[in-house]
């Protein structure tokens, strides 16, 4: 053999010898599966948001798809019956961990598996829907992220009322399917009624015409006002919502900023991307051997106020400055 094939044959095989610990570490890492089970519509902007900053807070933490991880994903449309079928869909994978988005999409999980660890996201009142029996214990193969606090519901009339002064008379909407845990504001939201002297309505929709018919109604007359109920299907219809108020002169509370940023006249609650992004600590604790009965129920941390001067313009409302004060985004 000549000194430069012998040469050129020693070194191939240093180099091969050299890189092949780093090849073998990458065909042993294990791929991981989860699944999630989404509330919204796929092809809404501001679902898709929410996700993507959990896959992103996930890939922070050393998860990434084109290396350890497999995402198996579904949208509900915020309708039960194909949270129902997703649901199914997705423990027949048999994922190490479901993360499941909203009251409906977390009890269509639930009812599926009671092994599976399912980490939820978006859900009002864990403990009165049986998904654990406690916030700091859960208790079983449940735990995760809760969206409002049952006090919130006064907050709204009270918010509605502080900057449109004239509304006497408040609409609560929402689908009773989709939103089962209504009550759980509606006490809150009565009392502070009372307080301000303002007449208030429940209504259930489970339609846009329903919507339609509801908010046309409401605009007949002055002095109405609509508060739209923290709810998968509210969230999938806002656009209809927030254009019927819009062209009926109803002043709107929304229930997260995106409402107020599409046309709604204010809105308050929680930023649901941080929730979505704090939710994949868990996922992450959980692949790493943590249990969800280990893992207590973790309340919501970052609260927004919203306001539509173009809005409020067009109902010829004079936004006071004690909410102008408040506000973390002004739209102009």
């Amino acid at each position: 053999m000549r000194r430069r094939e012998f040469i050129t044959l020693i070194g191939g095989a240093v180099a091969s010898s050299a890189s092949w610990p780093l090849a073998a570490r990458a065909q042993q890492e294990r791929v991981r599966r989860i699944c999630v089970l989404m509330g919204y519509a796929e092809n809404d902007p501001e679902a898709q948001i929410r996700f993507t900053a959990f896959k992103q807070a996930l890939l922070v933490l050393g998860w990434s798809e084109d290396r350890n991880l497999l995402i198996d994903l579904r949208w509900t449309s915020g309708d039960v019956n194909r949270a129902s079928t997703f649901a199914k869909e997705l423990v027949a994978l048999h994922p190490e961990v479901i993360m499941s988005n909203t009251t409906p999409a977390t009890a269509a999980a639930q009812r599926e598996t009671k092994t599976i660890p399912i980490v939820f996201t978006v859900v009002s009142d864990p403990v009165g829907a049986g998904f654990v029996e406690s916030l700091p214990r859960p208790g079983g193969n449940i735990t995760g992220f809760i969206n409002l606090e049952p006090t919130i519901g006064g907050k709204w009339l009270e918010l509605l009322k502080e900057i449109a002064p004239r509304v006497t008379r408040v609409t609560v909407m929402f689908n009773p399917e989709t939103a089962p845990y209504a009550e759980y504001y509606l006490q809150s939201l009565e009392a502070a009624a009372t307080k301000y002297g303002v007449k208030t309505l429940t209504s259930h929709v489970r339609s846009e015409n329903e919507i339609e018919a509801i908010i046309s109604a409401l605009g007949r007359e002055p002095g109405g006002g609509l508060v739209a109920m923290t709810d998968g299907f509210m969230t999938v219809h806002r656009k209809s919502v927030i254009d019927l108020t819009k062209q009926h002169k109803v002043p709107l509370m929304f229930f997260v900023s995106s409402g107020a940023r599409e046309g709604a006249l204010i809105s308050y609650g929680v930023d649901i991307s941080d929730i979505l992004r704090r939710s994949a600590s868990y996922v992450d604790q959980i692949l790493r051997g943590a249990k969800p009965a280990e893992l207590p129920v973790q309340i919501p941390t970052k609260f927004e106020l919203d306001v539509n001067l173009k809005t409020a313009k067009a109902l010829s409302i004079d936004v006071p400055a004690s909410i102008l004060f408040r506000a973390d985004e002004v739209i102009e």
